[in-house]
Order: structure tokens, then sequence, then C-alpha cells
């Protein structure tokens, strides 16, 4: 089935640069003056940020960073995010913000697979990449953005011929004309699973933030100027950049950064502190901040609406949130590919437990393995058309004609379409975990296992907790002279952990004989699957 949403026409100039339109308008508005960023207690005007982000700029120049070069960001949510985001786009360079939870050979991968010129590290994440740096080819500045600038540190990280942020962007000019690039030009790149192989490198134009803002933010969440946001995503997802950074300064909204962890207590003492009214949560945090005992000091008293996305977001979960904390979540798919939100639930017409209906201006198909057009209340593989839509991956042709057809995109989600338009998630037809609304190979996993000394082999699926959110599980045959205990799981889990970004490994570990196969040897994960949720 295909179902067309009404098509608002956005009209952009062929020569446009996203950084004028997200950052220098908000100047031409008279906005200067307006709270754009609130971080750790300290709040930052749309002047100051306009300016860190041309010092910025300019600075990323006096290097020798050009046109479409890249700029990875391994960066903590914080101001220096925003004006390295925005810093290098406005010189026609490439943003690259990266996962701040991967390991130091994920880092690696990174860093030779996208060529970067420039690294932008937030100084408690540096230990993370120090040991890959001397094997880059391409690789030719680090600039580390001090916890505190002026301490003790620097000394020693000059030594090693790290660039100190505050410094080289405090002596760069406060002036930057931006490059006037086309519309079509690469912005920014996301890296995406999406499939069991290497991380794919989404690339981003300077007009798809345009898009996703104008249809999804204005016309779905009506964001304007008196908003204050706080997204529990960080800034290096595509659903946290949105929330916390181009939606916002789309309009001369204010957003509240969290360089920490979104721990549930430390989320309410954030938006007791900073009043948030639009709440951008994924279904994780939302059950964690339900686990606190009804309080006073756990309130949202601020927030006019709450948002989610990531993973689908449970019936039961929407129904005791909206009980206990009166705030109304708009549950929606969105993806890396696709940018942000293209299904969502609306205001007031909320049905819960789904996905929602097609944001305005893009276009969904439910279709059957054939290709063919599904009816409505038949599971099928979505398809998705949309302007914010990614260009390609960037050397991945293969996987980029394997996912883009023509105008539309192949999500590898399973839903269905009921007869009000509202779409029903089913799972996804290929055999990655969607974890805490992050992406989890579990070919990714079953490889940290496999290097311990107990394992013979092993297959990772995902299983639905008591909060019907999906994690990791293991099925693991032992070799010979091995038992199963509680301690080798503990210690199977904790081997994980040192191995692969924490939030990969298994929640539950089963120790079987055997593992289901084909005729050919192929593991059979759908059966592990039918085991683990049965």
């Amino acid at each position: 089935m295909t179902l067309l949403s009404d098509t608002p026409t956005i009209n952009i100039p062929n020569t446009f640069n996203a950084a004028s339109y997200f950052v220098d308008a908000n100047l031409e508005r008279s906005y200067g003056s307006r709270t754009a960023v609130i971080c750790e207690g300290r709040e930052y005007t749309y002047a100051q940020i306009a300016e860190l982000v041309n010092r910025t700029g300019n600075a990323f120049r006096s290097i020798g960073l050009d046109l479409e070069q890249r700029v990875l960001m391994l960066t903590l949510d914080s101001p220096e995010f925003v004006a390295s985001f925005f810093g290098a786009m406005k010189i026609g360079a490439v943003a690259v913000p990266l996962n701040t939870l991967m390991k130091t050979q994920d880092y690696d991968y990174f860093l030779k697979d996208s060529r970067a010129r420039l690294l932008v590290v937030s100084e408690p994440l540096l230990p993370l990449v120090e040991p890959i740096l001397a094997g880059l080819r391409y690789l030719k500045h680090v600039i580390v953005a001090c916890t505190q600038p002026g301490g003790v540190t620097e000394a020693g990280l000059k030594e090693k011929g790290y660039l100190l942020f505050h410094e080289i962007t405090a002596a760069a000019s406060p002036e930057l004309e931006a490059e006037p690039t086309s519309k079509d030009d690469a912005a920014f790149w996301l890296y995406s699973s999406g499939t069991t192989g290497s991380p794919k490198g989404a690339v981003h134009l300077h007009h798809d933030m345009v898009y996703a803002t104008e249809l999804y933010a204005r016309r779905v969440l009506n964001i304007g100027p008196d908003d204050r946001c706080y997204s529990v995503a960080k800034l290096f997802f595509a659903y946290g950049l949105g929330n916390g950074l181009y939606f916002p300064f789309a309009v001369g909204a204010s957003t509240v950064l969290m360089p920490g962890r979104p721990e549930p207590k430390k989320i309410f003492e954030l938006c007791a502190a900073t009043k948030p009214t639009l709440f951008y949560g994924v279904p994780t945090a939302y059950a964690g901040m339900l686990t606190l005992p009804e309080s006073p000091e756990y309130r949202l008293n601020s927030v006019r609406q709450g948002v989610s996305a990531g993973e689908a977001l449970p019936k039961h979960i929407w129904e005791k949130f909206k009980s206990r904390f009166g705030v109304e979540i708009l549950d929606g798919i969105g993806s890396t590919e696709i940018l942000h939100i293209f299904i969502s639930n609306r205001a007031g017409k909320v049905k819960p437990g789904s996905s929602g209906q097609v944001v305005p201006g893009y276009e969904a198909r439910i279709v059957d393995e054939h290709g063919q057009d599904v009816p409505p209340n038949e599971e099928g593989n979505l398809l998705i058309k949309g302007d914010s839509t990614t260009a390609y991956y960037w050397n991945k042709h293969d996987k980029t004609k394997e996912t883009i057809i023509g105008d539309w995109i192949r999500t590898g989600d399973k839903y269905h379409v009921d007869d009000d338009g509202y779409y029903w998630y089913h799972g996804r037809g290929d055999d990655m975990i969607k974890a805490g609304g992050i992406w989890v190979s579990p070919i990714e996993v079953e490889n940290a296992l496999i290097e311990h000394s107990a394992v013979l082999e092993c297959g990772v699926v995902g299983r639905t907790d008591s909060d019907e959110l999906i994690k990791p599980m293991a099925y693991i045959t032992l070799k010979p002279g091995f038992a199963p205990t509680p301690d080798l799981e503990a210690e199977l889990k904790q081997f994980v952990k040192d191995k692969i970004a924490v939030y990969k490994y298994p929640r539950w570990i089963e120790f079987v004989d055997s593992l289901p196969r084909t005729a050919t040897g192929k593991l059979q994960r759908f059966r592990l699957r039918e085991k683990a949720n049965s």
C-alpha cells in the first residue's frame, strides 16, 4: 500500500549554506541576545554561538582545511560540538559526528574510512583514539576540547602536538563569510550500522536539515522561538542532532545540552533546573524514568510535549508515563539515512503502540518481497520517499544500490498500516538488533564472544525484556572442559563490555548443546529469535 501525505512547498536556492540558515539567520532576526545553548549551568546567546562558529571555521582554515574535506568530531554535547559542526559546514568542509560510546578499533575504522584531515576530540575521549593516531595516513591535526581550559593538562597536550580548541579559536577572526556551497553539496555524514557489515557513512547534503525541520519540527511539533529543547539522545545520533541542535536553531529557540550520561535522576535534575518545553527521549529512557519513586523532585511540569524514537515505544510505557507525568509522548520512526522522523503520531491523536501517520512531505509504501504494494493491515517492508534522505553511502556503492531504489529508500523495517493510516512496527527485516535506540550487529557481539577461551560457537539475537524493549541475548556452546556457571556468565558479559561498546553486551546468556543451522551450516537466527521470545 502506498500512502502520500500533503506535500508542502519548500524553496531552497541553489547557492545555499546550512550554517547561514541555522546560525547566521538568527542574528538577522535580531535574536542575537536570545539564549541559544544551555550547558552545565552556563547560557550562550546566539551572538556568542555565531561568533564561536566563525572563529572555529577560521581556525579550521588556518590549519589548511579545505572544501569538502572531512572533520571527524568525537565530541561530547557542548558548545564545541555546535561550533565544530557548523564551523566546518560554513567553510564548505564536511562535519562527521561520531558515536562517543564506541571503542578504539571503531574509531580506527572511522578515521581510515573517512580519510579525515582533522579530528576534534573532547579531552575525556582522547585516550580512546591516542593509540591509533600514529597509524593514520590522512589525519594531519588533532584539536582537543579541554574540559577545563587553562588547566594543568594543557602543557602535556601541546607537547604531544595537539592543538587546543579554546586557544586556536581565540586566535581566529570572529568574522567569516559562508562558503557559497550548493544546496546539494555534502554538508555532514552520519555513520549508520544498518546491516551486519561495516558501518556506512550516510552522506547528507546542505538542504537535508531544512526539509527535516520544515516537515517534522514545524508541522508536527509546532516548534517556535519560545521553546526550550532537551534531548536524551545525544547530538551524534541523527535523532538527537535534530532535537538538540538544528530544530531549535532553525526557529531561534534554546537547547539544553548535557555532556554526561543521561541517567534518570540526572534527567529530572536537569529538567528542574532548565525547564524544557520539548522533551525528546527514547523508550529505554522513558522506562528508566518510570523506575524512580513518585516524588515532587521527579516532575516534568514545564514539558508541553514528549517525543520518542529510536525503537518502538510500548503501549504500556506510553500509558504509565502519561498517567504519572501528564506528558503525552509522540512516538515516531526515523533513521540515520532519512535524517529524522518521517512517520509520527500527532498531538491529541495518538494511537499508543503505533508509530503514527506519515509526516507531511514524505511518502510511504509497504511492499511484499517482490516489491508489490500490500493492502492495509497486511505486513510488509517499509519504503520511504523524502528529500531529507541521504544522497549515498560513502565508498559503499553496492550498499547504496541495495538500499536506495530511485526516489525510494528501504528502511529494513517490517510494518503494516491500519485503516486509519497509522503504522505498526513488526520488527526488522534483517538480523540487526535495536537496543536502547542504537543499532547492534549480532555478528559484532558474536565476534567478541568467540574470542573468549571458553566459547566454541554462539548466536546473538534480540529478546524482549519486561518493558517490551529489545536487548541482545546470546546462545553459547562451550568448548570441552568448560561448564556453564553463573560466574562464567558474568565473566562473558564483562568480556564483551571490555571489547566493544558497553550497550552491545548480551543481557542474557543461555548455554546450549548446539545451535540451529541450515543444511549448509548457516546459523538460523530466526529460530533463536523464536526461542528467545517464546
